[in-house]
């Protein structure tokens, strides 16, 4: 037991150097820092400057100059109503204008393949396409999707 003793004085001992040598270095670095700063001052002012204009016109440029929200997108109800597109068709519709297959969209709208078809068919013919690029067309130019 009696040479562990002497061990641990010895790392206590080694932490202090250790801890001495590090403030001096810190020392060293301020004093290397301020060195820096005093040959560099008007760079340092002049970055210190920038940054705070930077800063003034984030903040007006969010509080002053307000930009006018989107106008909201209705879907041309008017359109929809003329050509008779119920809103499950609607849906049917977004999600082919979104690229899904039939499967996807009867999983996404928890409907069978059939319906979905069935409701693609009759997009068709409300729409006057034959597939469904001219529909997703058809529909954007009537403004009934985005």
């Amino acid at each position: 037991m009696k040479g562990w003793a002497g061990k641990g004085a010895f790392w206590k001992r080694a932490a202090g150097y250790g801890v001495l040598l590090a403030a001096g270095t810190l020392v060293l670095a301020l004093l290397d820092y301020q060195r820096v700063v005093r040959s560099h001052f008007a760079d340092a002012a002049t970055f210190l400057i920038g940054a705070g204009f930077l800063a003034l016109g984030i903040y007006i440029g969010t509080r002053v100059v307000k930009t006018p929200a989107a106008a909201a997108f209705d879907g041309n109800p008017q359109a929809q109503a003329a050509l008779g597109i119920s809103p499950r068709e609607l849906a049917v519709l977004m999600e082919l204008a979104a690229g899904r297959s039939n499967k996807e969209i009867a999983r996404r709208l928890d409907v069978s393949p059939n319906t979905v078809k069935t409701h693609v068919a009759r997009l068709f013919e409300k729409l006057g396409a034959r597939r469904r690029t001219d529909a997703i067309a058809k529909a954007r130019e009537l403004g009934i999707i985005r």
